[in-house]
């Protein structure tokens, strides 16, 4: 099975208004994250999950088309997640001191691939067509805006550039922690490395004057 080719985002069919419709669907969701950490994405199937999350097939297809979508959808929590502790931490820390925000937030983020392995199970599972990249994709970009707006007071003339800057870092991020916790690397070096790259690109732009 190739996948879906759609250009457009994949998307849950509907969304839950209701409490035990939500509590449904977030079950749905749990589920999906232990199949792909117990068997992988080319083994998951949507049979697989509504047995896991002890709901009808037919009440998981209300909801999801079929298992690309179910992993959008992950990813789209997972990013969301991500936006929401950005945004707690840029208001802990002054952005003139954003050496140190970059450096707990980014302990912060490899914490979270270190101990729960859905991390990556999901970025991988996104990353298998061009339809869940195009999603994969769409997610980053809400998570780049809010890092471009946290760029702004070190990139004062560098409008046009700070989007795509904003793109690279959170990508680059995204992938090298999934490359932190593959088997036979070691996770705290690979993140010291991160954040020398990061910090490095960071402090290239602020000494150039923005």
């Amino acid at each position: 099975m190739s996948g879906p080719t759609s250009t457009e985002p994949l998307v849950p069919r509907k969304r839950p208004a209701q409490e035990r419709s939500r509590r449904k669907f977030e079950d749905i969701l749990t589920a999906a994250r232990e199949v792909l950490i117990d068997d992988g994405f080319d083994s998951l199937t949507c049979e697989q999950v509504a047995t896991r999350a002890d709901v009808p097939i037919g009440t998981l297809y209300q909801y999801f088309a079929n298992k690309y979508v179910i992993v959008c959808e992950l990813d789209r929590v997972d990013t969301a997640g991500v936006r929401d502790e950005l945004t707690a931490f840029s208001e802990e820390i002054p952005s003139l001191e954003w050496p140190a925000l970059l450096e707990k937030f980014l302990d912060h983020l490899a914490a979270l691939w270190r101990t729960d392995p859905s991390r990556r199970a999901v970025w991988l599972a996104v990353q298998s067509t061009p339809a869940t990249r195009l999603t994969a994709s769409l997610n980053e970009k809400i998570l780049a805006e809010q890092v471009a707006r946290l760029l702004a007071p070190l990139t004062p003339t560098q409008r046009d550039r700070r989007a795509v800057m904003a793109q690279v870092l959170v990508h680059t991020a995204f992938s090298l922690l999934s490359f932190s916790v593959q088997d036979g690397h070691d996770h705290d070096q690979t993140v010291q490395e991160l954040k020398r790259m990061l910090a490095g690109y960071l402090l290239l732009e602020e000494t150039a004057g923005g």
